[in-house]
């Protein structure tokens, strides 16, 4: 009898969980937090079921539901049923230190909630590093001018075996020259709208870059920072393109590997000359900005050679352009490239996180970060882009003292570029990023090389 009695308590307590394992979950700010009566007792976040499974006691009657008849020992039951979800790497605070070791950050942010807007962080920011000062503009271009033209001069008179020291200089000042460019396209380098066209036209075309396409270009990598399929800047390889044919994945891999730090030369040529690209409402601009362009090669570039020959155009011009690049890819690779960061779908897409938690301030050595107008303080930039070069300092000390534990921070170091080059190749969902020897080993001999080849410290 007692056997039969214990058989009946064991049944009916089955078929009463099942019966209240659809019970209601409230859903309060960024996260999801369960919510219920006095009859149970959660104690873990696992799953609606396991809630179910950690009670203390079964209720009576529904009536009075503190009374209890059986006791039940939750131990040995959620043990049997309960089913472990693994957290985000990121929310846990001895994870995110550990992958920044791994990855080469000084500080990896921990997740936004997800009721933050943009809005919330930008009212954050003082007033004044919104301000356009007319002084401060001109004198980064009169850095600019001046820091380039001791490159020429430099370039001129150095030995053979002194040529990379002052490419590198003279590549790093005129990179500076884009970011002044950078600034006019955002409107936050004068109160004349039509100084900052001519300006920012004049600045680009030594670059051999056309103002107005990229700006068009570059306004919607704003509005779709880290968007998988909308962004136009750095962006994960897609598995189809991966997979498309073995002579595009054999290129892949190179450009996204040992060539990644001028892999901006294809983007400049893919998204800035062809006039299908933009809608009938800019076409005129373009055409403009593409003429003046063009202009400058007509007429700069006879001029060089004529003045100083071939080798003349290879060392003052060329060199100099490929320096260029250099930084201009580095830059916007590390400001959006890391295995913890996401690229999302426009569904999941938040404005806030890809803009505070999915953009990376990079320290570099103080000449460049002088030399190029402090566009490596890039987290603000992202917050607004009306902030101008010269307040980003100011609009970076105020984020991290406002919402300093959700930004990602690096000084320029080894690791860092390692990790980029080597492991931040193939977008998948789950992992964010999967490296090319992973999927193709044979065929990645660079990866493979830069793995050896390069150095591992921070």
């Amino acid at each position: 009898m007692a056997v039969k009695f214990q058989a009946h308590i064991a049944l009916s307590t089955v078929l009463y969980l099942q019966q209240h394992s659809e019970d209601k979950v409230e859903i309060e700010g960024p996260q999801r937090r369960p919510t219920y009566d006095n009859r149970f007792s959660p104690q873990s976040s696992t799953s609606s079921s396991a809630y179910f499974l950690n009670c203390e006691c079964l209720p009576i009657s529904s009536s009075k539901p503190k009374q209890c008849l059986i006791p039940f020992r939750k131990r040995n039951i959620v043990k049997a049923v309960a089913i472990s979800v693994a957290p985000s790497p990121l929310d846990n605070a001895e994870n995110r230190q550990k992958l920044s070791q791994e990855y080469g950050f000084r500080q990896i942010g921990e997740p936004l909630p997800d009721n933050v807007t943009l809005r919330d962080i930008i009212d954050t920011l003082p007033k004044k590093v919104f301000e356009i000062d007319d002084m401060k503009a001109w004198k980064s271009v009169l850095i600019s001018i001046t820091s380039y033209a001791l490159g020429i001069f430099t370039i001129s008179k150095a030995p053979w075996y002194l040529l990379p020291l002052a490419w590198a200089w003279t590549g790093t000042a005129i990179t500076g020259f884009f970011v002044i460019g950078h600034d006019c396209a955002h409107k936050s380098f004068s109160r004349n709208k039509l100084v900052e066209d001519i300006v920012g036209t004049l600045a680009f075309m030594p670059l051999i870059y056309p103002y107005e396409p990229w700006r068009f270009k570059h306004d919607r990598h704003h509005a779709k920072t880290n968007m998988l399929e909308e962004d136009t800047a750095w962006h994960p390889v897609k598995k189809e393109e991966f997979d498309s044919s073995p002579l595009l994945r054999k290129a892949i891999i190179y450009g996204y590997g040992p060539f990644r730090p001028w892999m901006s030369i294809a983007h400049w040529l893919i998204w800035h000359f062809d006039l299908q690209k933009f809608r009938p409402s800019e076409v005129t601009r373009v055409k403009i900005s593409l003429t003046c362009v063009f202009a400058f090669m007509a007429i700069g570039w006879p001029l060089i050679i004529y003045k100083t020959g071939i080798l003349g155009w290879f060392k003052f011009w060329l060199m100099p352009w490929l320096g260029y690049h250099f930084w201009m890819s580095t830059f916007t690779m590390v400001h959006h490239t890391a295995p913890h960061i996401p690229f999302k779908s426009s569904e999941d897409w938040n404005a806030a996180q890809a803009q505070l938690n999915g953009t990376v301030h990079c320290d570099y050595p103080s000449w460049i970060e002088t030399l190029c107008h402090d566009i490596n303080v890039h987290i603000p930039h992202h917050i607004s882009s009306r902030i101008p070069s010269y307040n980003l300092r100011a609009a970076h000390e105020s984020l991290q003292e406002n919402w300093g534990k959700y930004m990602n921070e690096a000084s320029w170091n080894w690791r860092l570029m390692k990790t980029i080059l080597t492991v931040c190749h193939v977008y998948n969902k789950e992992q964010n990023y999967v490296a090319f020897d992973e999927l193709a080993p044979e065929e990645s001999q660079p990866i493979e090389f830069l793995k050896k080849a390069m150095p591992d410290y921070a």
